[in-house]
């Protein structure tokens, strides 16, 4: 029997109408659920987030599973629906962008967050659970990766590309290295080892990282990209939160983490060009802006990016993760495409990508993309 939106018999979700008062108690209770699938996300203190007029909403639940760059923005999205939506339930398990994929792929899961698009691999894979048709990789979620650091007597750093890739190289090993001084000559450097820490999990953060380095200091990072860490790594922890934690208690740690992880600590400018380039969300979005679709995409709707992490234009942070909602074309019930439409497209509306940037420092998704994003979002069946 359904609950109480009513509903077609198909499943399909009704416009929200009625469901637009505060949700301050059902808020309360839907955060039980988003936190007990998550280990770090971050819950607005206040009301819930706003949402459109034309909200569409759906009876029942929805499953998600992925990337822990997603983690925040995600609490943010499911606390925003639900508080509108009163009957629909959304859950998100933020195990890592390697474990979303393979769960989305043997079906345990409707939909994956991941920091890199399914390969055409993985789309061939999930091809039976999509009922032979193809996946969409969707862009929701646009946001700088920081480097964090821990130095007592240092507030902020400046590293170039080649510099940054010798330290994860583990080849630059302390802190008052030449490298280092000669782009902070008003640092106070001391003479420190430096702890390097990666992600030890399956991670679309640390693909992008590594795809960043081999662009920006092919010389100096003689790796291919990939979600696995390269080399034996001289420290590691478990997603976005765990290297930020991991850094903070290690005095001379440096680590990557998304934007949204990196409250109270210290942060580098990266070298682009001759200048060096302060993290933000602005400087992030003008790599996104003008990169094009990947070309081995399997349909136009597939919206996967081919980013240039090597760019030397003035004014940009080139060190950006793009992530995305793996759904598919098609899927084998009609009530699950429902749920997953009017949850996705809420999370690329205007009030959905405010209430992420607002929480996490994100960069909203462009008008021009946002079109292409409903587009395709409006194919699934």
């Amino acid at each position: 029997m359904l609950p109480s939106n009513k509903r077609t018999k198909t499943g399909a979700p009704r416009h929200r109408g009625a469901y637009r008062g505060a949700a301050s108690a059902a808020l309360a209770g839907l955060l039980m659920a988003v936190t007990a699938c998550g280990s770090d996300q971050a819950v607005p203190d206040s009301a819930a987030p706003a949402v459109p007029e034309d909200l569409e909403c759906f009876s029942g639940s929805l499953s998600g599973a992925g990337s822990s760059a997603q983690e925040n923005a995600m609490t943010t999205w499911i606390a925003g629906y639900q508080s509108a939506c009163e009957d629909s339930r959304v859950y998100y398990n933020s195990i890592g962008s390697g474990g979303g994929r393979s769960q989305f792929i043997d079906g345990a899961v409707a939909f994956a967050g991941t920091d890199a698009a399914l390969d055409p691999a993985e789309n061939a894979d999930a091809r039976e659970r999509c009922g032979g048709s193809d996946t969409l990789n969707l862009p929701s979620y646009v946001v700088p990766i920081a480097l964090v650091f821990n130095l007592e007597s240092v507030d902020s750093l400046n590293l170039r590309p080649e510099t940054l890739a010798k330290i994860f190289h583990q080849e630059i090993t302390r802190w008052n290295a030449p490298e280092i001084a000669e782009d902070n000559p008003d640092a106070d450097l001391p003479d420190m080892a430096i702890t390097p820490v990666n992600r030890s999990d399956d991670s679309g953060t640390t693909e992008n990282f590594t795809n960043y380095l081999n662009q920006a200091a092919p010389e100096a990072w003689p790796h291919e990209a990939g979600g696995q860490w390269p080399i034996t790594a001289y420290e590691s922890a478990q997603g976005n939160s765990g290297i930020a934690d991991t850094v903070k208690r290690a005095e001379g740690a440096i680590g990557y983490v998304e934007m949204s992880h990196t409250h109270g600590m210290s942060t580098v400018g990266l070298g682009v060009g001759g200048e060096f380039v302060e993290v933000s969300p602005e400087a992030a979005a003008n790599v996104v802006a003008k990169s094009p679709q990947r070309e081995e995409n399997p349909s136009e709707y597939d919206l996967a990016l081919d980013l240039d992490y090597g760019t030397t234009e003035s004014g940009t942070y080139p060190l950006v993760l793009v992530s995305y909602e793996v759904v598919c074309l098609d899927y084998p019930d009609d009530r699950t495409a429902q749920r997953v439409k009017a949850f996705l497209k809420y999370v690329v509306s205007p009030e959905g990508q405010q209430a992420a940037s607002e929480e996490t420092g994100s960069a909203p998704v462009s008008d021009d993309l946002r079109g292409k994003l409903l587009e395709s979002i409006d194919t699934i069946s």
